[in-house]
């Protein structure tokens, strides 16, 4: 009989602690080569969990719920030239021992139950219990307490001898609710009250998924730390357009079409050679700028599950119909939740076009540790004075958000200036 071949979690960008959502097999199923074993989903994107083989499911090591690693065994495959039908006595022998681990998960359970309710000082174990003795102190640190106004009774464990709380403890248990409150309603901002709206009409609940709650937090804390400018402004991109037209009107039908966005990529990278601060990242204590000498752009991409942003690397050194073939793929990876967390990784600026929806202007949130993201909304005819008479030109909004530590309104003006000199003369680009 051949050896069972093992599937394990693959190299998923040095990602831990992936979420397993559904487990799409089980024991006695066969599988074919690249079938989906199961759906994982990390804090960006989801992503199926295809089979390296074929064959038949001995066992399955994961379920729904539980957190994955690279190199985490999910099931073991008996090859499909070796497939045979368990007989009634083999299923029977299966059965009974799977019954056991969970017997055997009682008593630990039940130890640990006992353990905690030792350590643990109850109320109703304080009963008759001078005030003095319920709460191991001495009267210097329960006066300590007092002055910062903690209920000692709340410190149920001290660190010192035989469980003595001393006045490190205390300062201990005020940090913890602290930081707790901080984690908990935003740096001290006070918390949204909880309405029910069933009280107004019919409502329904929607669990938000993964991909959008962990966004959210993501963005919430950027908010609450970075201090952010947006600069609006407009690119002449009549040429640039009419450059486009004429490029797709030579490809086949089956080529991979040009869009406007890949040009706007490379003016972005032209422009961030120019000004290299806007390819950097702020240390985590403020005090250095860390320069990138790599140039990989993120393109915010709309996806079922919530907002992804793929990453399109060394684009200084790809040609458009190269990124263009580039971009498509990923798009599409995006859209089908196939994207890996390395798709996601190394960004040094993000573009955000809704210029496929409409709109003329908005505020594009920093994807940090990036320090600057660029907006996109759609282009329009407009009437431009040349100084002589009014041209209908096409102009296209563009709105940068920056990080105000690192950038000065000066630099961003000067950068966008750039950006716009790109677009409006593509020709540029060359030099």
């Amino acid at each position: 009989m051949a050896a069972l071949i093992e599937i394990k979690v693959p190299d998923v960008g040095n990602v831990a602690d992936i979420d397993v959502v559904d487990v799409l097999v089980k024991a006695g199923d066969t599988v074919k080569l690249e079938q989906t074993l199961a759906v994982l989903e990390t804090d960006k994107a989801s992503m199926d969990l295809p089979a390296s083989a074929a064959g038949v499911v001995q066992e399955v090591f994961i379920k729904s719920g539980d957190k994955v690693s690279e190199g985490t065994l999910v099931v073991t495959l008996l090859p499909s030239t070796e497939v045979v039908t368990p007989s009634v006595a083999e299923e029977e022998v299966s059965i009974a021992p799977q019954e056991q681990p969970v017997q055997q998960a009682v008593a630990p359970v039940q130890q640990a139950v006992a353990a905690v309710e030792a350590v643990v000082v109850k109320p109703e174990s304080l009963a008759g219990i001078d005030a003095a003795t319920a709460a191991h102190a001495t009267p210097a640190v329960r006066l300590f307490a007092r002055e910062l106004g903690v209920d000692i009774q709340k410190i149920t464990v001290g660190s010192g001898r035989k469980g003595r709380i001393l006045k490190d403890d205390v300062k201990s248990f005020v940090k913890k609710v602290m930081t707790e409150a901080v984690v908990q309603n935003g740096s001290g901002i006070p918390a949204m009250p909880s309405i029910d709206f069933s009280q107004f009409g019919e409502t329904e609940e929607q669990q938000l998924s993964k991909i959008k709650r962990l966004t959210g937090k993501n963005l919430n804390r950027v908010w609450l730390n970075l201090p952010m400018v947006t600069y609006h402004d407009e690119a002449d991109i009549t040429e640039m357009e009419a450059f486009r037209i004429a490029l797709n009107a030579e490809k086949s039908k089956d080529d991979i079409k040009i869009t406007g966005l890949l040009f706007i990529i490379k003016a972005l990278v032209a422009a961030m050679e120019q000004f290299p601060q806007f390819n950097s990242s702020l240390s985590a204590d403020g005090e250095k700028l860390i320069f990138k000498k790599y140039l990989n752009i993120g393109i915010a991409v709309d996806t079922p599950n919530g907002l992804v942003v793929p990453v399109l690397r060394d684009v200084n050194r790809k040609g458009i119909n190269e990124l263009s073939a580039e971009l498509a793929e990923k798009s599409n990876k995006a859209r089908l939740g196939k994207l890996m967390p390395a798709d996601m990784q190394g960004g040094c600026i993000t573009i955000s076009s809704l210029g496929g929806i409409g709109g003329t202007a908005f505020t594009p949130i920093v994807n940090a540790p990036e320090v600057a993201i660029l907006g996109v909304t759609r282009a329009k005819m407009q009437p431009v004075w040349n100084g002589k008479e009014f041209l209908p030109r096409l102009m296209l909004p563009l709105d940068l958000t920056y990080d105000h530590r690192v950038i000065d309104g000066a630099e961003g003006a000067r950068f966008m200036a750039a950006v716009k000199q790109y677009l409006g003369d593509i020709r540029r680009l060359l030099l």
